[in-house]
């Protein structure tokens, strides 16, 4: 996969550098040179452009790219114009941008956003996940559906996973477990012992309940 991040702000420089880590192909955008010199070593390649000039994405490949990430969201006007750029001039494959408001949401979709991201607010809400539910590790999969990683209540401790009758009584899935620091797939009875970590799936506001309950 070819990658390309256009705004090297926080977000931004920290998502190249996190999808370079993982081997993939990034192209790495920016109007400023001294950001392009300090993160020019960690991906792909990195260019300093005028990231709103057609001419100048063209040349360094845009065209090439599977998914270009528009990382610049507090310069509104910019990011909604390159968005606009990419998807009628070269018919990028997919664009990711980041938006700051739903009023910025609502108009990058509108010149061809295929994906909207509000870092700061989804992370802001994965934090108050942990912090109000003491949950260890909380993953947002939509509006409702989540997972969840909890230490194992004293009083299930002896227990096997279909005793629990999580299912049934709370319809959420215990879908594997954490036993020193390694993720294990285990079967209905599988017996919990002290020290286990679960790992649940379901809607968030059952593993919410689950979780005040077991506190």
């Amino acid at each position: 996969m070819k990658f390309c991040v256009i705004g090297l702000g926080r977000f931004g420089y920290q998502l190249a550098i996190s999808l370079a880590e993982k081997d993939e192909e990034v192209l790495a955008v920016d109007r400023n040179e001294q950001i392009i010199a300090k993160i020019r070593d960690k991906v792909t390649q990195a260019v300093c452009i005028n990231v709103v000039d057609d001419d100048s994405l063209r040349a360094i490949g845009i065209e090439d790219m599977d998914t270009v990430i528009v990382a610049m969201g507090e310069e509104f006007s910019q990011s909604i114009l390159i968005t606009a750029l990419l998807k009628k001039h070269f018919q990028i494959k997919k664009i990711i941008a980041r938006a700051v408001s739903r009023i910025h949401e609502s108009i990058l979709k509108l010149v061809g956003a295929d994906e909207i991201v509000f870092p700061e607010k989804d992370l802001g809400i994965r934090l108050a996940n942990n912090l109000s539910l003491s949950m260890l590790e909380f993953v947002q999969f939509s509006d409702k559906f989540a997972i969840t990683e909890i230490n194992v209540p004293k009083n299930f401790v002896g227990k096997t996973i279909s005793e629990l009758q999580l299912k049934k009584s709370r319809n959420i899935a215990c879908i594997a477990i954490r036993k020193n620091d390694e993720i294990q797939l285990i079967s209905p009875d599988y017996v919990l012992l002290e020290g286990d970590r679960l790992i649940l799936a379901g809607e968030q506001v059952n593993l919410a309940d689950f979780a005040e309950e077991t506190q």
